[in-house]
């Protein structure tokens, strides 16, 4: 293998270990969570008061972990160019957030809970619970940085074909409408309008990053390039 394979193969290992993680709420499927997998955020399988809140936080930390780690050697390793860095710094914003948001975790479940929601409202839930917002926030903000920025890059410096000219376009466009569909059905839910299929919109936006990042992890192990 060159030596440009083995610098790059870390970076590949966690992306795809990190995507993998990513997806561990797929696990509702099999497993009984009490929640509406159509209505309920998906951070709502990691809240306090859940009983698999748990496994899915230490899913989320380990995601984000994982593609922190893929972030920092590719920052370290990679062909410095505007995109790129901006890319790579996404992921490492996205990485940090996301591990970040499995140690704030919901308090309780507001989609399921009238009771939360009203708590919510109100002000009246633990710090942890509001400042989960904040992390989510940013670690979706590290997200959609991450896949627009890398696409880009792989477009206009003609790296990463599969990213590049194919599959990564489409990822990027369906990723969008899935992040408007996701704030559009957050807003209605505050505005006591109901849930918009929140659920829904959300697991589709999160599916979307783990597979655009098993893509990119596929990307750097086939062209040996960061």
């Amino acid at each position: 293998m060159s030596h440009s394979g083995v610098r790059t193969r870390p970076v590949a290992v966690l992306l795809a270990l990190g995507a993998l993680a990513y997806t561990a709420w797929v696990l509702e499927v099999v497993l009984q969570t009490g929640l509406d997998p159509i209505q309920a955020y998906v951070s709502e399988l990691a809240a306090a008061d859940q009983p698999l809140g748990g496994l899915f936080r230490a899913t989320d930390l380990t995601a984000g972990l994982l593609v922190l780690g893929a972030a920092i050697c590719a920052l370290v390793r990679c062909d410095r160019r505007r995109w790129s860095l901006a890319g790579w710094s996404g992921l490492a914003l996205f990485g940090g957030a996301t591990a970040l948001d499995s140690r704030l975790p919901l308090s309780c479940a507001p989609t399921a809970d009238p009771v939360c929601a009203a708590r919510e409202t109100a002000g009246l839930v633990p710090a942890t619970h509001t400042a989960h917002a904040v992390s989510s926030g940013l670690a979706m903000t590290g997200a959609l940085v991450g896949v627009v920025a890398l696409t880009v890059a792989a477009r206009r410096y003609g790296w990463w074909p599969l990213l590049g000219a194919r599959v990564g376009p489409a990822l990027v466009v369906l990723e969008l409408a899935a992040t408007v569909w996701t704030l559009a059905s957050v807003a209605a839910f505050q505005a006591g309008r109901g849930t918009w299929a929140l659920g829904a919109g959300q697991r589709l936006q999160v599916l979307l990053v783990a597979v655009w990042l098993g893509v990119l992890a596929w990307s750097v192990a086939r062209e040996e390039r960061v």
